[in-house]
């Protein structure tokens, strides 16, 4: 059995890479295109991980790590941050809001899916 992605980016292209290259490595992918879309649809794929862009409308990426770790649902899923921010201040704002871990953009489709598969154990 595949392991279920969601994958939150406001950016098109950037929604159809994580596509692409996570179905190409047998996952089954869920998008949602703002942190609000990617919060409401958390709630009902029973994702085995979310992969979050940080700077979003509506709600960003450390508002969509909240809401899972504060919600009803699944709270322990593995969250990846994937974003072209990498500054300390925003990685150690992420770990405090629960992220598992982070990846910046452009990112490396092999590298990606293997972090996956490790914190998925697929």
């Amino acid at each position: 059995m595949s392991a279920h992605i969601l994958a939150i980016d406001d950016s098109r292209t950037i929604r159809t890479l994580l596509t692409v290259a996570l179905e190409n490595a047998g996952f089954t992918v869920t998008t949602a295109v703002d942190g609000v879309d990617g919060v409401d649809k958390f709630q009902d794929a029973q994702a085995d991980l979310v992969i979050t862009d940080v700077n979003m409308p509506n709600k960003d990426g450390f508002g969509v790590i909240e809401d899972i770790r504060s919600g009803d649902v699944n709270r322990a899923v593995p969250v990846l941050v994937l974003t072209t921010e990498s500054g300390a201040a925003l990685k150690e704002r992420a770990r405090k809001a629960g992220a598992t871990g982070w990846i910046v953009k452009p990112f490396d489709d092999a590298s990606l899916v293997s972090v996956i598969k490790r914190l998925t154990g697929t």
